[in-house]
């Protein structure tokens, strides 16, 4: 790996957001699912991610599981919490309000649904970074946000002392390989690979830990590949990688045609959650809809194939 000075390392979930069958919060199970993901050895956890659920949250909702999350987390590991928001004042605005609830990093997608020139992606994260007093990382998404973060333009935020770090979700992974190698030698830059199919390849190519929403589901499978590759144990890495990519299956649980990708992988997530008695339902928000009892019984499967539920 790269930079020993990296400020997040190891495995940090992207936290899915509990609710109720009425669409509420569902603080117990919050509760239960940092409770799990904390024993099961996790270095971090991002709150307010796309697992998360943040773009279908209120602001009221948003504030309440950052409250969640940091209160249970209780200093034992770094709370990352997503700004995620359309244009700039926006996102300052949530990453102020989520600095005032106790997050230790913001973490900001480009702007989107306006047209943004990589100029104005830039000012973007300088002006959030400017605006709050804690760590800034960039989240690299473009299937949701529809703009790329570029190596160069990466480098140069990060060289500048703007961002701590960038979760890297493009799909793109001979272009995270160049940004490993280009900022090896960068100080206080954490690179994480959102790509939850290929962590010990990122690893080897110098990814100093992930962001992996089936890290929810088994976060200790996630905890024993990092530690392998940490350790130059790729057989074991690549042993573990193997059985996780079957029990990513469970995102193709869903009824072709029924659901987006969306709505399949946090659906799935949360099923299977309910299935290991972590979270009590696996309601999700509208539009998007709960998978079924047909949908339940293969995900069972999966679990009990990946040896996670007997």
């Amino acid at each position: 790996m790269s930079n020993a000075n990296a400020p997040y390392t190891g495995v940090i979930p992207p936290v899915v957001t509990p609710l109720t069958p009425d669409g509420d919060i569902d603080r117990p199970s919050l509760e239960r699912l940092v409770g799990h993901l904390l024993q099961a050895g996790v270095n971090g956890l991002f709150a307010l991610g796309s697992s998360g659920e943040t773009a279908y949250l209120t602001p009221a909702q948003q504030d309440e599981v950052t409250k969640v999350v940091t209160a249970t987390a209780a200093g034992q590991v770094p709370v990352l919490v997503g700004a995620i928001e359309t244009t700039t004042n926006r996102a300052i605005e949530r990453a102020r309000a989520v600095a005032g609830l106790g997050a230790d990093a913001v973490v900001a997608t480009a702007p989107f649904y306006t047209r943004t020139h990589p100029t104005e992606i830039d000012r973007h994260f300088r002006d959030i970074a400017g605006a709050v007093d804690l760590p800034l990382l960039a989240y690299d998404v473009p299937v949701c946000v529809h703009s790329k973060l570029e190596a160069e333009l990466l480098l140069s935020l990060a060289s500048d002392g703007v961002l701590a770090g960038v979760k890297d979700s493009s799909g793109d992974d001979g272009s995270f390989r160049a940004l490993a190698v280009a900022a090896r030698d960068l100080p206080g830059f954490s690179l994480l690979t959102g790509h939850e199919l290929v962590v010990d390849a990122m690893m080897l190519c110098g990814a100093h830990g992930s962001v992996p929403g089936l890290g929810n589901v088994d976060p200790r499978g996630y905890v024993r590949l990092h530690e392998a590759a940490v350790r130059g144990d790729w057989a074991t890495a690549t042993s573990e990688q193997d059985r996780l990519v079957g029990l990513f299956g469970i995102v193709r649980a869903a009824a072709p045609g029924t659901a987006s990708a969306s709505a399949a992988g946090i659906g799935a997530f949360k099923t299977a959650l309910q299935l290991l008695g972590v979270i009590t339902a696996n309601a999700v928000s509208p539009p998007m809809r709960a998978l079924d009892a047909r949908e339940r019984t293969e995900i069972a499967a999966h679990l009990s194939r990946a040896g996670l539920l007997a």
